[in-house]
C-alpha cells in the first residue's frame, strides 16, 4: 500500500511539481495549504493532469497529521513559524523531507548567494523545530520545478539524500525514485546537507551565467543509492 505523502505548501510551483509527479506514480498525496481553496485548487489542477489519482486537499495540520511522510517545499522565510505552529501534529517516527536552499534571495540579496545559516543548513535548522521522533533528510535541492511540472518528461537529474537516521534516507529516497529519471546518491548524515545546499547555488550561478536552466545535476562515477547502500 502506497504511503500518504503530505507537500506543506502543496500549492507552490515545487509543492505543486512533485505533487503531480507522486500523483502519476501512484502515491497517495495530501496537498497542504493555509487555506483549503488553494488546496482545492490545486488538487483539481492535478485530477486534471493525472485522471484517478489519490489526491486530497487539506490545511496544513491536518496533512501533517495524517502522513508518515511530510515534505516542507516552504519559501524559506515562511518555514520556522510554521514549524512551530506543527509541532503537535507530527506523526511518531514521521520522516520529514527539506527542500530548501538558503538564498539570499529570501532577504533581498543575490538569487545565486548562499544564506549562512549558524546551524549550518536550512534541514538543520528545521530539525531544531520539529520534535525528537521526527526524522529530517533532506534532498531535491537540484531537481527543478519546471522539469517536475512537465510529466511527459523525465526530471534527468541526480538527487543527494541526506539524514541521520538510514531508514528515513531509504524511505525518502525510495519515494523520489518514483519520480522518471530520478536516481537518488545516499550522502551521508544531516550535516551534510549544507553541502548539498551550497551545490544547488552553484548550479544556479552557471545557469544565470549561461543563460540556461538547468533540470538538474548528474554525477559520474557515483554509485546510485541502493549500490552505495
Amino acid at each position: 500500500m502506497p504511503l500518504s505523502i503530505a507537500i506543506v505548501a502543496g500549492t507552490g510551483s515545487l509543492g505543486l511539481g512533485l505533487a503531480l509527479r507522486w500523483a502519476q506514480a501512484g502515491e497517495k498525496v495530501l496537498l497542504g495549504s493555509r487555506t483549503l481553496d488553494k488546496a482545492r485548487s490545486a488538487a483539481d489542477r492535478v485530477r486534471e493532469a493525472v485522471p484517478g489519482c489519490d489526491v486530497e486537499a487539506l490545511l496544513y495540520a491536518d496533512a501533517v497529521q495524517q502522513a508518515p511522510v511530510v515534505v516542507l517545499a516552504l519559501p524559506l522565510a515562511a518555514r520556522i513559524a510554521t514549524l512551530k505552529l506543527l509541532k503537535n501534529y507530527w506523526q511518531a517516527d514521521a520522516v520529514l523531507v527539506e527542500t530548501a536552499v538558503p538564498l539570499e534571495r529570501a532577504v533581498g540579496g543575490r538569487l545565486s548567494h548562499i544564506l549562512p545559516l549558524w546551524e549550518g543548513s536550512a534541514a538543520e535548522q528545521s530539525a531544531r523545530y520539529v520534535p525528537d521522533t521526527v526524522r529530517v533528510t533532506a534532498a531535491l535541492h537540484s531537481v527543478s520545478a519546471k522539469s517536475l511540472h512537465d510529466i511527459e518528461q523525465p526530471v534527468k537529474s541526480d538527487v543527494l539524500v541526506v539524514g541521520d537516521d538510514r531508514e528515513a534516507r531509504r524511505i525518502t529516497a525510495s519515494l523520489i525514485s518514483n519520480i522518471p529519471g530520478a536516481r537518488t546518491i545516499d550522502a551521508g548524515p544531516l550535516e551534510n546537507a549544507r553541502y548539498a545546499e551550497h551545490l544547488a547555488a552553484l548550479l544556479i550561478a552557471l545557469n544565470l551565467r549561461h543563460e540556461v536552466e538547468s533540470s538538474g545535476v548528474r554525477f559520474t562515477g557515483l554509485p546510485d543509492f541502493e549500490d552505495g547502500a
